[in-house]
């Protein structure tokens, strides 16, 4: 392993240990235990991409003034404060701690974007990508697992056991803020030899905008608008639906730690398995992953639509649904989401890596915007919409999101074989002229 496969996996996985996915848990057995604490887990979710969706537009400015190793301490700073204020259960605190991860959220994500990708090459990046991302959803598979088993047996969680699984997140998330702090500057960095480290956080924002509205940009945004509803679905809609839904019996709430389990497997599996491949898949190039990814996402959601009920997301339901709803078939679409969701960001952490390469943290800036307004979109609609409308919305999307992404993809090696056609023929004429002046 070279210094900068290290450096990807010392980054990813200092990430991946804020283990995200336990905190669901943690809100909806304060709200059992405190009558008098209303918050709610949507609205939460809703504040975050919100305030993310903003304030991503900054992300580029902050980072030319700050590095993007000093954006990610601030950024995972405001993960361990939103983590501690569920050790104080008051809703207003939910809500300005939501605001405070929100505004941290783009650093950490755009610089880590850029990071990643001052750390790799053209050859790397696939590979890099894919290691990244398996690491960093083993946050989902651990956190999850870890609920799971503290949590597994009882009826109601007691404060002191909920304070552990809080005090031990929060210790976790300070190891990994530390992690970052001692992070090393890519040689790329110290060089200084990509234009956007020299620009000032004016023409930084400015920049950024101008990309946005380029064609290849553009039709990006529809597969990360995609992305970021899918992702709302999977990590907010589909695993409380598993646990609402009455036809599974008494093992219906153990069930939504398991899904969350198995997203998290997928997720896994899917990066590990790119992260491997990553030599192959710049020879390949990304378009076959994602239509792998959109297979086996189409698949998914129509199990789903067979499998639960359509009230399943407002609460308890006893509704049937088209089949006899099965456990085991809810834990499999739980996986199939994972493997698919990782098709496509390694892959578009791949795209914007490579082809925005001179220009990463606006790259990321735009993917993680645009991702969080459709995730904040369905947070919202979520309350509203029953779950067959939902996945209708989610195949559509996934319709156009495929087809943009891919008529990209071609676009780039298009570019890339006119490139190299038109150096070879300069070559050639060259030697040509040569060969005729000394003949």
């Amino acid at each position: 392993m070279n210094e900068q496969e290290v450096r990807c996996v010392q980054r990813s996985l200092c990430e991946a240990f804020f283990v995200r996915g336990t905190t669901k848990t943690i809100l909806q057995n304060i709200s059992d235990e405190d009558p008098n604490f209303t918050g709610d887990g949507y609205t939460s979710l809703a504040i975050i991409y919100a305030v993310f969706a903003v304030l991503n537009w900054s992300a580029p400015s902050v980072i030319s003034i700050i590095g993007p190793k000093f954006a990610m301490v601030f950024g995972s700073v405001t993960y361990v404060l939103f983590i501690l204020s569920f050790l104080v259960p008051r809703t207003w605190l939910l809500y300005v701690a939501s605001v405070v991860i929100g505004i941290g959220a783009p650093m950490i994500w755009t610089g880590q974007g850029n990071y990643l990708t001052l750390c790799s090459t053209p050859a790397t990046i696939s590979r890099n990508s894919g290691v990244f991302w398996a690491m960093l959803q083993a946050s989902m598979f651990i956190g999850n697992l870890f609920v799971y088993i503290q949590f597994q047996g009882l009826d109601k969680i007691d404060k002191s056991t909920r304070s552990m699984v809080i005090w031990v997140l929060s210790g976790i998330g300070v190891a990994g803020t530390l992690v970052v702090l001692f992070l090393p500057k890519p040689k790329i960095e110290e060089n200084m030899v990509k234009p956007a480290d020299n620009r000032g956080p004016i023409q930084a924002l400015k920049d950024a905008g101008k990309l946005f509205f380029t064609k290849n940009m553009l039709l990006l945004s529809i597969t990360f608008f995609y992305m970021g509803v899918e992702l709302s679905f999977y990590s907010g809609v589909y695993s409380p639906s598993i646990g609402f839904t009455k036809q599974l019996g008494d093992v219906s709430t153990q069930l939504v730690g398991l899904a969350g389990i198995f997203i998290g497997v997928g997720e896994v599996l899917g990066g590990a398995l790119f992260g491997i491949l990553g030599e192959k898949t710049v020879r390949w190039g990304r378009d076959p992953i994602i239509v792998g990814g959109f297979i086996v996402h189409v698949a998914a959601f129509f199990l789903i639509f067979l499998n639960l009920p359509n009230s399943s997301p407002f609460g308890n339901t006893t509704e049937e649904a088209f089949i006899t709803t099965n456990a085991y078939l809810a834990i499999f679409c739980a996986f199939l989401l994972g493997l698919g969701d990782a098709c496509f960001n390694t892959q578009v952490y791949s795209m914007l890596g490579d082809v925005f390469a001179d220009d990463s943290p606006s790259g990321f800036a735009i993917y993680k915007f645009t991702q969080s307004v459709a995730a904040a979109a369905c947070f919202f609609y979520s309350s509203y919409i029953g779950l067959y409308i939902q996945l209708g919305i989610l195949l559509a999307l996934a319709v156009f999101g495929t087809i943009s992404f891919v008529l990209v993809e071609w676009s780039v090696k298009n570019e890339k074989s006119n490139s190299e056609t038109s150096i070879s023929s300069s070559t050639s004429d060259l030697e040509s002229q040569v060969s005729e002046k000394y003949s």
